[in-house]
């Protein structure tokens, strides 16, 4: 059912934890399996210099959230952005077809943690909302902000209600 490395990234996950005070938090989750991932990067020269994982879920949820650190550490943003969840998959050498979608969101939390990142004022963007941060800058203008705990990034108010 699951390929060697899948099984090797289940049993002996790369980069567990999280960094303390991190430069970007993506947190996803899907609602139908339960599965949540929690991924904190820190960055230095536009390169990804150290990437950490928090998963709740399966061995394929965790075996993707640690291939997906170990394809980016050292990468550009730019680079980054472009790994996808089958570019994820295929790194290890495939899931089950009911994998894909239930437990495979590592790539969607990376490109959280960027946009996080890059929401903050770091990188190319510092200074107004652009279509590559999904709007984050202008939802904070608004006074929304994005609960990283919250599977999905669901946006709360100021006050840490739900805004939308």
């Amino acid at each position: 059912m699951y390929s060697q490395k899948v099984m090797e990234h289940f049993t002996k996950p790369r980069n567990v934890g999280e960094i303390a005070d991190p430069d970007g938090v993506g947190t996803v989750g899907n609602p139908v399996c339960g599965d949540l991932m929690k991924i904190t990067i820190r960055v230095k020269d536009n390169r990804i210099e150290d990437i950490r994982f928090l998963t709740f879920g399966c061995g394929a949820a965790i075996a993707t959230s640690s291939m997906v650190t170990e394809l980016v550490k050292g990468k550009t943003l730019e680079e980054a952005m472009q790994v996808t969840n089958r570019a994820v998959a295929e790194a290890l050498d495939g899931l089950p077809p009911i994998k894909m979608h239930c437990s495979n969101l590592a790539a969607d939390a990376l490109h959280e943690a960027i946009k996080d990142y890059l929401s903050r004022g770091n990188g190319q963007k510092a200074g107004g909302a652009t279509e590559s941060d999904g709007g984050h800058a202008q939802d904070e203008a608004d006074g929304h902000a994005h609960d990283e705990d919250a599977p999905g990034g669901r946006e709360v108010d100021e006050r840490g209600g739900a805004a939308r």
